[in-house]
């Protein structure tokens, strides 16, 4: 069980961690029941801009060796792993992001619907 997005990007929300409306923080607001993305080439920058601070904030790296090797999470092994809570949200996000900016760059527009 969990929440998805899916539209020209397609994904699922870090359980118990990321928020539906996660997008947000990239430059454009969700609305209505579920919430609607549509961004457009003209944010690429912010997205980026986003991005970068994420990944000055955390360690990438690490958290994706973590996942090489784990199926999941919990706060033991977090622990262990030296990661936060904090750092695996902004870790969701960050990928979320990626995706996003992937899509603008290959297509110009990404638009997507997240369920709440």
């Amino acid at each position: 069980m969990g929440r998805y997005y899916n539209g020209d990007i397609e994904g699922k929300f870090m359980f118990g961690l990321q928020d539906s409306n996660a997008a947000d923080r990239f430059g454009s607001t969700g609305e209505a029941t579920s919430l609607s993305y549509y961004f457009q080439k003209d944010q690429l920058d912010y997205i980026k801009s986003e991005l970068s601070k994420i990944a000055k904030n955390i360690n990438i790296t690490k958290i994706d060796q973590f996942f090489e090797v784990n199926n999941g999470y919990n706060d033991d092994l977090l622990k262990d792993a030296g990661i936060t809570r904090n750092d695996l949200t902004e870790y969701a996000d960050y990928k979320l992001g990626i995706q996003i900016r992937d899509m603008l760059e290959s297509h110009g527009e990404c638009s997507f619907d997240a369920e709440i």
